[in-house]
């Protein structure tokens, strides 16, 4: 399911616009990158939990090539299911 699927999905659900569910898609994403920007886990009830993940420089090989190269220092993030979500997949 791709964020345009998602969104007529929710939209027949709630009764609203497709327009104004994708803009609550991209204010929802917008609000949990901010807060794992400033290093806040987000935690959504039964869904899930949101967590900045900060990998430390290493090094790594091109695939390709073979050839040695620095990864930097970046900030990646962990997706946790909540409990909610792993009954809801695992009901059967």
């Amino acid at each position: 399911m791709n964020k345009l699927e998602l969104a007529k999905e929710v939209a027949s659900r709630m009764s609203l616009t497709v327009t104004q569910t994708l803009c609550f898609i991209d204010t929802m994403n917008e609000v949990i990158g901010e807060s794992i920007t400033h290093d806040e886990p987000v935690l959504i009830q039964n869904f899930g939990h949101y967590t900045p993940w900060k990998q430390t420089e290493r090094i790594g090989r091109n695939p390709r090539t073979g050839k040695i190269c620095p990864i930097r220092q970046r900030v990646s993030v962990k997706f946790k299911p909540g409990k909610g979500l792993i009954e809801k997949i695992n009901k059967e």
